[in-house]
């Protein structure tokens, strides 16, 4: 595997890829017990870089910080003060943003197993081949490793062979990073939906969708240790603690398989519903047909690219892939301009407010809002005709939710609140997400649990009183360094 990534020797492998090879994976999460065993172990962590997938890595091991652990590794204030806002105060950091990021009513911190009152400090994320794992946890599990943290939670996952625990394929839809710098943002080909992103929208230090560089901390060169840095390329004179580096979101989201079957069973055709909620067939297939020409940055020949070949400007009302419907949500494949390129003429007319089509510019451009996942089942995987059985097992399986992305305000948060959580998405009314919403009514008491079920020349079937079939069990904000970051942050 050839790294895509610049400077592949200081960035961390999952930037890279998802690992998909390494089929067993566990997250530990971890409080610093001693700050000065916690940096010499930290210095000498056998980091996996991009670089190195450029041979076959038969483990592989990441290592991400969070703001409460800065802070007891002895980061000072001042440098602290140039990460976002969002990472320094946390998921769980105020009542505003758990409301924003809908961990309400079941789903609140005051309820998770981890990340609520007890943020880790230290996230180490281990990836091995199958037969791997134990022997790799035992090599970093030593004597200076428990000298130095102790363990909140280890975190197990599963081998669903590429699909996640509702049965669909998983991990299909991924941006695609321009690290060659070859677009220029908010030219006119992103009138259009593509899926080729500026670095920056991934990596701190480069230039992102607005042409210009997110906010990261900058250290005055006199600092010790700050020659380990690189230079800031838009601060001369100082030296970039953020570059190469990226916010972590981890969420733990458990996942009621039975409650979505039977719940699906109830209205008729069960593997129909599923289908519309999630947008998808269980294959991964689109309900829509694909495009005879590939998107930009969906390459023509792999099967996970060739998935992706569609948008939805052939299906503006939702009547084959409901407005609603979770990937649609997730990704609404928009433009710049509702309907993307349509001549001079048009696009003048649909600024001038006539044309265009209304519902379309309600939802933003996709290009500033996507996110990299590298997310992991765990638990045991039930077949659907499993899950819907009176005697299916009660056994729990969910996604541990990784997302890396440069502004976690402009990306997951936003991807989170105004897409996935919010009941008028795309002009809608009384219905979230099907799959993850938490079915709260509105503080007006507008009710968030229904689903619009596009029919054939009929108006669509309102389905209420959807359950709730994903719950929150943890989550927490890491900054992921690039790796002198990581040799300065552990000095």
């Amino acid at each position: 595997m050839t790294p895509r990534t610049p400077e592949a020797e200081d960035v961390q492998a999952l930037v890279e890829s998802g690992l998909s090879g390494l089929r067993a994976a566990c997250f530990l999460l971890l409080r610093v017990r001693d700050p000065a065993a916690a940096r010499a172990w930290l210095g000498t962590a056998p980091v996996t870089t991009a670089a190195a997938l450029r041979q076959h890595q038969p483990t592989v091991l990441q290592v991400a910080l969070s703001a409460p652990g800065l802070r007891v590794l002895g980061v000072p204030e001042p440098v602290l003060a140039g990460f976002s806002a969002e990472f320094l105060a946390g998921m769980a950091g105020d009542a505003q943003r758990s409301r924003r990021l809908g961990d309400v009513g079941a789903n609140a911190p005051q309820g998770w197993a981890w990340g609520g009152e007890d943020v880790p400090d230290v996230l180490v994320a281990l990836y091995a081949e199958a037969d791997g794992l134990a022997a790799l946890r035992d090599r970093v599990m030593t004597e200076a490793f428990a000298a130095a943290f102790a363990t909140i939670a280890e975190l197990s996952t599963s081998d669903m062979d590429d699909h996640e625990p509702f049965g669909f394929k998983d991990g299909i839809s991924q941006p695609a990073f321009d690290f060659e710098g070859r677009r220029r943002p908010g030219s006119d080909a992103d009138l259009a939906y593509g899926n080729l992103l500026a670095a920056g929208e991934l990596l701190l230090g480069y230039p992102n969708e607005y042409g210009r560089i997110t906010d990261r901390p900058r250290l005055d060169p006199a600092l010790p240790g700050a020659a380990l840095l690189p230079p800031a390329v838009d601060d001369a004179g100082r030296r970039d603690l953020g570059r190469n580096g990226t916010y972590l979101v981890f969420r733990q989201l458990a996942q009621d398989v039975q409650a979505f079957w039977r719940f699906a069973a109830e209205h008729g055709d069960a593997v129909a519903l599923a289908e519309a909620m999630v947008g998808r067939r269980l294959s991964g297939d689109p309900l829509l047909p694909l495009l005879p020409e590939p998107i930009r940055g969906v390459g023509p020949d792999a099967d996970d690219d060739r998935l992706n070949r569609f948008t939805y400007d052939a299906d503006r009302d939702g009547r084959v892939c409901p407005l609603g419907a979770h990937v649609r949500r997730a990704n609404p494949r928009t433009g710049d301009m509702p309907g993307g390129r349509m001549g001079k003429l048009g696009q003048l007319l649909c600024l001038a407010g006539f044309g265009g089509h209304a519902q379309a510019d309600i939802v933003a451009a996709s290009r500033f809002h996507r996110l990299l996942r590298r997310g992991r089942e765990y638990g045991r995987f039930l077949h659907n005709a499993q899950a819907m059985a009176e005697d299916a097992p009660d056994t729990e399986a969910g996604l541990h939710f990784l997302a890396l992305n440069a502004n976690i305000g402009r990306q997951f948060e936003f991807i989170q609140n105004a897409w996935l959580q919010s009941s008028k998405f795309a002009g809608l009314s009384g219905e979230a997400d099907p799959l993850t919403a938490n079915r709260v009514p509105l503080g007006t008491g507008a009710a968030t649990d229904e689903f619009s079920l596009p029919r054939d020349g009929l108006p669509a079937e309102r389905i209420a009183g959807l359950p709730r079939f994903v719950s929150v069990r943890g989550g927490a904000y890491f900054f992921l360094p690039g790796l002198r970051a990581l040799r300065y942050l552990a000095g």
